[in-house]
């Protein structure tokens, strides 16, 4: 019978196997390898976990491939576990396959009891540092494995130092900490009911037990949910040979990075602490010693430790993260793996490691990602500033935002036209406060989460944005919010950090991003003045982001477009580097003072009536469409025909029916009030987003799509006579059946022949459809007969796949569904593969052989999300449009695509001028 190995010593493995070993033992393995000092040891692997949490007990091998393991490394060591003379002593840790800092269990001195604690006092010479490794043993061993509440440990040891009058651990000497282990064992006595264990084996056992354990921990759970790591990897075991720190002057421990972490800068940087364990380089309880300082203590394990690691980032080829232990004059290396960096660092590290030839370009910009650029784009506050909290939110959206208080959208609009900065606070935002969105600097919700109106709109408007913030009471009659017993007034200043999802009273200095200025306003301009201001490792972040934006956009395949509704949000999208719009909402050009002609079109008794009504909205249509083709002048320009339900352009229907009523009581009847809530009467809806809206409109409004389609017409053809190049896309919303986009097709391509004839210009402008319907997504094969051009709506084919509505859903029981795992992220923020990601690949396989030339893109939410950017890279997308904020960051991450998929290519001129 074969019998699966589940143990293996640091000599067997490499970093390659990680799903096996776990990060911890594979990088001890690797250290091993390459013949550094590495304290002997080994790995029980994730297999033997996984074996333990779906059965809920051991292999039965396990515990005999353990003794081989153990016997063997007492042999190569010369001593054995837990013995009275010169015991072996070894650590337990846990190791998975990605680092889940602090959320699983160590237990460290294993194999000390009664007896080889005097074994240790004997063999180091040392009774204080012997008694003080039993006592750090029997702490942890009680807390973790036992169960024992750690405050019952810590209030003996600090009545220990109280009784001696000192204030730290290590001036209690020997007699103390003999003292005080007697005082731990009966703690573990009368909080377990059994006595601690004096077995070395039985040690070492249970403390491989809580290992295994510890992986389903609700912290740990709770981590892996938020990092997106699977819950069905588990952990390894790693067993290592003991070695102190703590004996004395010529020992002491530390950690080091080859780069520094924070902000890149080339160097060495670490800390070290002469006779200390691990524990006391990060617990804070001294302070510790550069390494520059360590150079001057031991200058003979500082040249070594130089060199192991210049060889160890030289052999991985990144930055190191790295742990050792000086025992005696002798350097030992506990752990490397590559470090964690931030935003900036990573990008900096990552052309450095360019320009010193250990990588190539490809390989920094796979080591670079949009969650970072995204982080190095966004303004922040200053960390040092004196604030006071007042609540806290969902972080909506990303920045730092600071404004004097307003209630409403026309007053953030009045104050931001006289210059003042204003956060609008709300209890939820709908679409008539995208005004006063625009004005403010940040936007506050009391209601709603991530994927709110507020959110998706400050997301896509690069606004920083606190939704959900549950604890604020807002009165927008009194003007006035409310969190406890703190009223923050119209006028008052907040300080809103939609990264953290904090809401802080006052003025809060901001740090704006010079990534923006930088994409803004170009490399040149912003590397000048960041230089003049002295901060030239910014300026070096600022290069190295561009240089690997320019790499991404030569790899790419995916085009890149950003949804804009404007020619200033066009403007900005091209400075971005988007190439066309993949997404313009025709209604928010009905807003304001328009929103009276969409009356005028819903209120009329006769067809003439309504024709008037939208003849007159045909001049305002065609100067904004002009605007934006001028805008995006030479790149597509894809515009949605009127898609939301023709009542979100009325009054709200209760605010108008106490209006009417009041007034029918007073006697003082306004016969246009009453017409108009007869309309919205009729207008009105259970679901309108299921119900009378997109194409459905266009079908029953008789005019009301050909008058956009003659305004885009007309505007296109005025730039033609002006010497541009308008490439203007209509795409009709909600399309289920392919005979409803027949219909718009006949009355569309009627209308643009007249316009070319009359205008004297040879119009081409293809018309598709926007697939958010299953039903579309599963009949592409027909729709395409009538579509050049297929763009997702993957928010509302998200709602719809999903039955959910999703105003409503994310407040009611998203939490519980992340909680409980059946969302490990929510749908509406990176795309659901199984389910929707499989509708969009059916419908453009089999749109595209019925139309093979079928151009297919993403204009929703998640065509910013870098998740779901390579699913549409690995689909066949030909483009994804997003907000003009992400659009450098789906640049980015449309490049990373081509590089995890490398059987795919790079476009050329053809594809570029395909769009």
């Amino acid at each position: 019978m074969v019998v699966a190995k589940l143990v293996y010593e640091f000599s067997e493995g490499d970093r390659d196997q990680k799903d096996l070993l776990g990060g911890k033992g594979a990088n001890l393995a690797e250290m091993t390898r390459l013949g550094l000092p590495v304290p002997p040891g080994f790995t029980i692997t994730t297999e033997a976990c996984r074996f333990f949490l779906e059965r809920g007990h051991q292999p039965d091998q396990l515990r005999v491939q353990v003794t081989a393991a153990l016997r063997h490394l007492e042999d190569r060591v010369g001593r054995r576990l837990g013995d009275s003379v010169d015991p072996l002593l070894v650590s337990v840790r846990s190791g998975a396959k990605y680092s889940m800092p602090g959320m699983m269990e160590t237990v460290l001195n294993v194999g000390l009891n009664d007896r080889s604690v005097v074994g240790l006092v004997e063999e180091s010479g040392d009774e204080r540092f012997a008694w003080d490794s039993y006592r750090r043993l029997i702490q942890m061993f009680g807390k973790t494995v036992l169960g024992v509440e750690g405050e019952a440990f810590g209030a003996a040891l600090d009545a220990a130092k109280e009784r001696k009058g000192v204030r730290t651990d290590v001036e209690l000497d020997a007699g103390d900490l003999k003292t005080l282990v007697e005082e731990f064992k009966s703690i573990v006595a009368d909080h377990t009911g059994r006595e601690f264990p004096q077995d070395p084996r039985e040690q070492l056992d249970l403390a491989t037990l809580s290992v295994f354990e510890s992986w389903n921990t609700d912290r740990a759970r709770l981590y892996r949910r938020r990092e997106r790591i699977p819950h069905d990897l588990g952990t390894a075991v790693n067993v290592c040979t003991m070695v102190f720190g703590n004996l004395g002057s010529t020992s002491g421990t530390g950690v080091c990075f080859t780069r520094d972490p924070a902000t890149g800068q080339p160097g060495v940087y670490g800390d070290y602490l002469v006779n200390a364990q691990g524990e006391d380089v990060v617990s804070g309880i001294r302070n510790t010693l550069s390494l520059d300082d360590f150079a001057e203590v031991d200058p003979a394990s500082y040249r070594e430790l130089r060199q192991i690691m210049r060889r160890l980032e030289t052999h991985y080829r990144d930055l190191c993260d790295i742990e050792f232990t000086v025992e005696r004059g002798k350097l030992w290396m506990l752990q490397t793996r590559v470090g964690k960096r931030t935003a900036a660092a990573a990008f900096r590290i990552a052309t450095q490691l360019v320009d010193e030839q250990l990588i190539t370009l490809d390989e920094a910009l796979e080591r670079v990602a949009g969650a970072q650029l995204a982080q190095l784009m966004f303004p922040q506050f200053d960390i040092g500033a004196e604030r006071t909290l007042l609540t806290r939110g969902m972080a909506a959206s990303p920045g730092a935002a600071v404004g004097k208080v307003v209630f409403d959208s026309a007053t953030a609009v009045a104050w931001a036209t006289r210059g003042e900065p204003v956060v609008l606070v709300r209890k939820e935002t709908n679409p008539e406060d995208l005004e006063g969105m625009i004005a403010a600097t940040g936007i506050l919700t009391s209601r709603g989460g991530k994927t709110s109106h507020a959110a998706v709109v400050a997301r896509g408007m690069g606004k920083t944005a606190v939704c959900g913030a549950e604890s604020l009471e807002v009165d927008s009659v009194d003007r006035a919010a409310r969190a406890g017993d703190v009223t923050v007034h119209e006028g008052d200043l907040l300080s809103i950090d939609g990264t953290t999802g904090e809401v802080f009273l006052g003025e809060l200095p901001v740090v704006p991003s010079p990534v923006v200025l930088y994409l803004e306003e170009g490399l040149e301009k912003a590397v000048a003045s960041l230089q003049e201001g002295g901060n030239e490792g910014t300026a070096d972040v600022v290069r190295a982001v561009d240089r690997l934006l320019t790499h991404a956009d030569r790899v790419r395949r995916l085009r890149v477009r950003a949804n804009a509704d404007n020619a200033a949000d066009a403007d900005r999208a091209r400075r971005m580097g988007a190439e066309g719009i993949g997404l313009c909402r025709t209604e928010h050009m009905f807003l304001g003072e328009r929103r009276t002609l969409i009356e005028r079109v819903i209120l009329a008794d006769s067809s003439q009536e309504r024709d008037t009504a939208l003849q007159a909205l045909v001049p305002a249509q065609t100067e904004d469409f002009v605007d934006l083709l001028t805008s995006m002048d030479g790149l597509p320009t894809t515009i949605r025909l009127l898609d939301p339900p023709l009542h979100e352009f009325l009054p709200d229907r209760s605010e108008l029916m106490v209006k009417v009523a009041v007034a029918e009581e007073r006697g003082q009847v306004d016969r246009d009030d009453v017409r108009l809530l007869a309309a919205v009467e009729r207008l009105h809806e259970s679901n309108p987003m299921l119900g009378l809206r997109g194409v459905r409109l266009g079908l029953t409004v008789p005019g009301l799509f050909a008058l956009q389609v003659r305004a885009i017409a007309q505007a296109a053809a005025r730039r033609v006579k002006a010497g541009g190049d308008p490439r203007p896309e209509i795409m009709v919303p909600l399309v289920g059946s392919v005979m409803e986009l027949h219909l718009i097709r006949d009355e569309a391509d009627a209308i643009l022949a007249e316009v070319s004839a009359a205008e004297g210009v040879d119009l081409h402008i293809p018309l598709g459809t926007m697939i958010e319907l299953p039903r579309a997504a599963l009949t592409a094969f027909r729709i395409a007969e009538a579509a050049e051009f297929f763009s997702f709506g993957t928010n509302d084919l998200t709602q719809t796949t999903w039955g959910f509505s999703r105003d409503d859903v994310e407040a009611a029981f998203f939490a519980a569904y992340l909680d409980k795992g059946v969302f490990t992220v929510s749908p509406f923020e990176s795309l659901d593969v199984d389910g929707v990601g499989r509708l969009l690949d059916i419908a453009t396989r089999e749109g595209r052989r019925t139309r093979p030339d079928l151009k297919t893109g993403v204009c929703g939410e998640h065509g910013g999300d870098p998740e779901s950017i390579h699913f549409f890279h690995t689909t066949g997308l030909d483009y994804v449009s997003c907000s003009p904020f992400r659009v450098p960051i789906a640049r980015l991450e449309a490049g990373r695509a081509v590089l995890g998929h490398p059987d795919t290519h790079t476009h050329t001129d053809d594809d570029i001028e395909k769009g």
